[in-house]
């Protein structure tokens, strides 16, 4: 199985990237993942509406055409108005996953949230949190999460649960 992580966005800040990796090295041993980081529209300093629909059709495109490269893999779409996972919840869909050897995009949105076309593609819509939470911050909760999930999977010590 392997998990590609569709990011809109580039240029992290440091902390993020430090903290993204640790992570991102510490699951490789049981799950494969990657990044692809798509280019964020180029925004406007006062955008309309209609600006802010047009940055999520733009981003959408590419996230689609990112997610038609890999052939066969379910779309997992992080949104605020997704279900709410635990992380016995996650580890569990990640097992069924596995052993159906379906690979997985995850997509995390751009600032304006993710157009409707991507949205209606999602096979999975997934919310981290009822918070909403800035997009380099998602980064790091998702990855550290993927991990948490796959160090049950894997019975290693790190998720002790309550």
């Amino acid at each position: 199985m392997k998990v590609r992580i569709l990011t809109v966005g580039n240029k992290m800040p440091k902390w993020v990237q430090t903290g993204f990796d640790e992570y991102h090295k510490r699951i490789q041993p049981m799950l494969t993942t990657e990044v692809v980081e798509i280019a964020a529209a180029k925004r406007a300093k006062n955008p309309s509406d209609a600006n802010l629909a047009q940055y999520r059709e733009q981003e959408g495109q590419a996230i689609l055409a990112a997610h038609a490269v890999a052939g066969r893999e379910q779309l997992w779409v992080l949104d605020v108005k997704g279900k709410m996972l635990s992380t016995e919840n996650l580890a569990d869909k990640l097992s069924d996953g596995m052993q159906q050897g379906d690979d997985i995009a995850l997509v995390i949105g751009g600032a304006d949230g993710v157009s409707p076309e991507v949205l209606a593609k999602a096979d999975v819509k997934w919310s981290l949190s009822a918070l909403t939470l800035p997009h380099p911050l998602v980064r790091v909760v998702l990855m550290e999460q993927l991990y948490r999930a796959m160090s049950i999977n894997h019975n290693h010590p790190y998720h002790r649960g309550n």
